[in-house]
């Protein structure tokens, strides 16, 4: 049965009154993680900075911001939008991913463009490890077997040449363009990813995972799935192992209840298994996936199961008593959000807990207001979390020991970060948010542009982790939209937007703000094409940008296989 998606807490003015009682908080802290610190002094992050999803040059964050005026692909965001529908009862992740519409039959084969491959191929629907092999194919806009893809489009290595023969002093280079090069189901495919794993950036589509050269876009391998893909953690391993969502089997109504290791690095798939989904809340709740350390969960409205990446071993699932996770948040410390079969068994008690990801044993609790549903994580350090209730927003800040340390305070102005549900996906993780980033003395997000303006523009707001006011505003440039990605060395890195004629890049900015400074520039040459990723995704590393769409859908074959599916810039 077709349900509507899941409310969304509403991006514009945040800050309505979120004064929880001292009772609301209780506390388990483990040994020597840390305690209540005295009042009016606020504690300190969760430790040394670690690498991980938030504020680390190794993980690049995830969603860009919508197009400011329709461009490349405009046909295809206006057919994937849906009519708004009533919300359902419940809170974050209930019913998030049981689509309206009713996938069309999938094609057998896929091949994704580029180079040589690693193709497998699956045991059925065993348990069985899938079989891998080596192939050396020709090279981008080919298959494995020496033919030529059908694209319908121009050759894109000689596109991204005459963009970069209109570079301007100061520009980078368009380094590769790449099309989706797939004739997809009805209503076309997710994108997940980008994972970048040395100098591989890797993204998953359909029922194919593939990796490509962060250099030129060549495809160093690609691995058939043996169905298609319904979730992904947002951040692999530190080793670059990641875990799959995948359907069990291909009919319309194929559950998303089996799970696919990957290694990223090699494109090799290992393990493979299938775990239960039974009752009304878990059958139409969405997957919700991310990896701590060694550990993948994977989180529905009324449970988690937890498995060791490294080899499959079930590490957890219920947890005593009546209240479940139904999302973490991937990093070295592993973050949850909880909800609560109530009298009315509608979910809507909820919780933040900080878990044990090998036993799952809770460490702490930090109980949310009544009537406040936890919908994403923008930083796990510090600890930063947002709230909705119905039409209202708020944003908290929490110690590292799960205690209150302060509300952000909006004002007047509205602001918007692009996060995955707010997208039409089918996963829906807790923390993969682009406009939003954090570090260990402020929260960085970006104002909403106005929408009936023609060349909207934005600013970026830095707020006091520990009084939850406003510090500074910087504006982007005139035309342009910033969006917050993470912190870096001390100062704060953003994606721009391209404008009309101009490019878009990464800027940053100091802790004490000021006017923007690019790092990076694309050439104004591209900036159509540029445009063209709304929605998208936004990888930087190592002097690389990366744009990829969360979906792909055309109004037609030839539309879904010419729509751009990734670029990159750098120099």
């Amino acid at each position: 049965m077709a349900q509507p998606p899941g409310r969304q807490p509403s991006q514009g003015s945040f800050g309505a009154p979120y004064d929880p009682p001292p009772e609301s908080v209780q506390q388990s802290p483990a040994p020597g993680y840390g305690s209540a610190p005295p009042p009016g002094q606020a504690a300190g992050p969760y430790g040394v900075p670690q690498p991980g999803p938030y504020n680390a040059p190794t993980q690049p964050g995830p969603y860009g911001y919508p197009s400011p005026r329709p461009g490349y692909g405009y046909q295809q965001q206006q057919q994937q939008q849906q009519p708004q529908q009533p919300p359902r009862p419940g809170g974050r992740g209930f019913f998030r991913g049981r689509r309206g519409a009713v996938i069309g039959a999938v094609l057998a084969v896929v091949l994704l463009a580029g180079g040589g491959i690693w193709f497998a191929t699956s045991g059925g629907d065993d348990e069985s490890k899938p079989t891998a092999k080596a192939s050396t194919g020709p090279g981008p806009g080919a298959t494995g077997d020496g033919k030529a893809e059908d694209r319908g489009t121009h050759d894109l290595r000689a596109e991204a040449d005459a963009l970069n023969a209109q570079r301007k002093p100061g520009e980078a280079k368009v380094l590769w363009l790449q099309e989706g090069g797939v004739d997809l189901p009805r209503n076309g495919s997710d994108v997940y990813g980008p994972w970048i794993v040395g100098d591989t950036v890797v993204k998953a589509m359909f029922h194919t995972v593939s990796g490509y050269s962060v250099t030129d876009g060549s495809r160093k391998w690609s691995l058939r799935m043996p169905s298609n893909l319904c979730a992904a953690p947002s951040q692999p391993t530190a080793d670059g192992k990641i875990v799959f969502g995948i359907k069990t089997g291909t009919a319309d109504d194929a559950l998303c209840n089996s799970l696919q290791m990957v290694d990223l690095t090699t494109g090799r798939a290992s393990w493979r298994k299938t775990y239960r989904r039974q009752g009304a809340w878990d059958l139409l709740s969405d997957v919700s996936m991310a990896i701590n350390g060694d550990t993948v969960t994977v989180g529905r409205t009324s449970r988690t199961d937890a498995f060791r990446v490294s080899d499959g071993t079930v590490l957890f699932g219920e947890l005593p008593g009546n209240c479940q996770p139904f999302g973490f948040a991937s990093g070295p410390v592993a973050i949850a959000a909880t909800s609560c079969r109530t009298a009315a068994d509608d979910h809507k008690e909820q919780q933040v807990q900080r878990i044990d990801p090998v036993t799952g044993e809770v460490r702490w609790t930090y109980k949310v207001k009544k009537g406040w549903e936890v919908a994403q994580f923008y930083s796990v350090s510090p600890l930063v979390v947002s709230l909705k209730q119905e039409d209202k927003w708020a944003i908290i800040v929490l110690n590292e020991n799960g205690t209150y340390r302060s509300q952000l305070v909006g004002g007047t102005d509205d602001y918007g970060t692009k996060c995955g549900g707010d997208l039409l996906t089918e996963g829906k993780n807790l923390d993969n948010c682009l406009g939003v980033a954090a570090d260990d003395r402020m929260v960085y997000l970006a104002t909403k542009p106005p929408e009936d303006d023609l060349t909207p523009t934005n600013k970026v707001v830095a707020f006091d982790l520990n009084t939850g006011q406003a510090k500074w505003k910087a504006a982007a440039p005139a035309g342009q939209i910033l969006m917050p990605i993470r912190t870096e060395d001390g100062r704060l890195l953003m994606y721009l937007a391209a404008g009309k004629n101009k490019g878009g890049g990464i800027a940053s900015l100091p802790p004490t703000g000021g006017t923007p400074q690019m790092v990076l520039r694309h050439p104004a040459a591209a900036s159509m094409v540029e445009r063209g990723f709304f929605d998208s995704r936004v990888a930087y590393q190592n002097g690389r940008c990366f744009l990829m769409h969360a979906r792909i859908s055309g109004i037609d074959d030839e539309d879904e296989k010419s729509m751009k599916s990734m670029a990159g810039f750098g120099s």
